[in-house]
């Protein structure tokens, strides 16, 4: 059976003994293979080979779905390691919400992510925590749930009852309520106690990230010492130290993290949040595989420029794909109580990495990377997401010669076409 691209087949099993995706441009780690065939079986893939040598492999390999690719880049499925939102849907507002954003992703080429939450009160937020934890994947798959507080010194755009709690309790009823799921704080390294929770935060080999932090250079590598291994939002409410001996720059958690080798970072490319300078030189401390890309999307990422509630804030987009920022009726956060602060982003993956193209002048290899393998190794999962390579899941995304998505496979399903 062949077929060419179309909506016929999205959300269901094929039939057949597996897939057989024909004349694509494979994009791997390092270089595309262009004229490419993937073999897909039991949502894995099988098989990643030139054209005719896959042709000569699959001439007796029983009923195959074969899709022609028309040349298209075929991509390792994006992850995203920070998301809020998505078109009208928010994580925090429930259940229903965070498995209409699982379903909308693969349009934008995720097959993978991390639910970002601001962690309500303690008195509601297990309840609330616990119907999160039984949503259900019915597009992107959920990888854990990213909880972006309490144990942060700046709140940024966060709500102020997200911050701060009883420490140890606090996290251990944090981790239970998310259970089976695993749960990825990020953390202030000047937040006080902090040390003594990072052996529990980090309990399993969970990843443990930084952000929202004023912290000095002594409070960064202490808490790397203890195992944070991951910058998020990285330049992004972290801000310099005060100049006090006036002629010389000093240093804090910033110079810090592009020192140290263990530690990975991920950015919100959208020309807005971060120059793009700051991320080629996170590329030249870092190398390749420890810069990654993430949306830190809002309500309304996706949906055309316009506002859009946030909790008890509104927030406005003055263009698709840009930043979100707070308006004059919004309820005052803690620390971003004026008009226009940073509240997110409207982007999606895709244009990320369409950006990271354009802004960067990255080669796609190299922007895909950014998206998908390198999220994968922050996660841990790197030996079986990431990359479009034999044994991997057949997570997938086809990509038109402007690098927008025609079609995202998810475990070998099509989930988007």
């Amino acid at each position: 059976m062949k077929r060419t691209l179309g909506l016929e087949g999205v959300g269901r099993r094929s039939a057949m003994d597996g897939i057989l995706i024909e004349h694509a441009t494979v994009v791997l780690p390092d270089r595309l293979l262009p004229d490419a065939g993937v073999l897909c079986r039991e949502g894995r893939i099988e098989r990643v080979a030139p054209g005719r040598e896959m042709r000569a492999h699959c001439g007796d390999a029983g009923a195959l779905e074969k899709i022609d690719a028309s040349g298209h880049y075929l991509a390792p499925g994006f992850i995203d390691l920070h998301i809020h939102g998505l078109h009208e849907h928010l994580i925090n507002d429930g259940p229903e919400h965070l498995a209409e954003i699982s379903r909308l992703l693969p349009r934008y080429g995720v097959t993978g992510f991390l639910p970002t939450l601001f962690p309500p009160g303690e008195e509601e937020g297990a309840g609330v925590l616990r119907r999160l934890a039984q949503a259900e994947s019915p597009g992107a798959l959920i990888l854990g749930f990213h909880l972006e507080g309490p144990f942060l010194t700046l709140a940024g755009a966060l709500p102020p009852a997200s911050l701060g709690g009883s420490g140890r309790e606090r996290a251990q009823s944090l981790i239970g309520s998310v259970a089976p799921r695993r749960a990825i704080f990020s953390v202030s390294p000047d937040y006080e106690g902090i040390l003594d929770l990072l052996p529990l935060l980090a309990r399993g080999g969970a990843p443990v990230f930084m952000t929202h932090t004023a912290a000095d250079v002594r409070q960064t590598q202490a808490a790397i010492e203890k195992g944070v291994r991951h910058a998020t939002h990285f330049y992004d409410v972290f801000p310099a130290p005060p100049e006090t001996d006036p002629g010389v720059r000093p240093c804090g958690a910033v110079e810090v993290v592009l020192a140290d080798p263990r530690v990975s970072v991920d950015f919100i490319l959208d020309g807005e949040h971060v120059d793009p300078v700051a991320v080629k030189m996170a590329l030249a401390c870092k190398g390749p595989d420890r810069v990654c890309l993430i949306t830190d999307a809002n309500v309304g990422a996706g949906l055309p420029p316009g506002r859009y509630r946030f909790a008890e804030s509104e927030i406005e987009f003055a263009r698709l794909g840009g930043p979100a920022r707070l308006t004059d009726s919004r309820t005052p956060c803690a620390n971003s109580s004026f008009p226009g602060a940073l509240a997110g982003s409207g982007l999606t993956m895709d244009r990320a990495v369409r950006n990271a193209v354009a802004m960067l002048g990255a080669d796609l290899p190299l922007a895909v990377r950014m998206a998908s393998a390198n999220p994968a190794r922050v996660l841990g999962v790197h030996d079986r997401k990431g990359e479009a390579t034999e044994g991997f899941d057949a997570d997938l995304v086809l990509l038109d010669e402007t690098l927008n998505v025609v079609q995202t496979w998810v475990r070998g399903e099509c989930r988007y076409a």
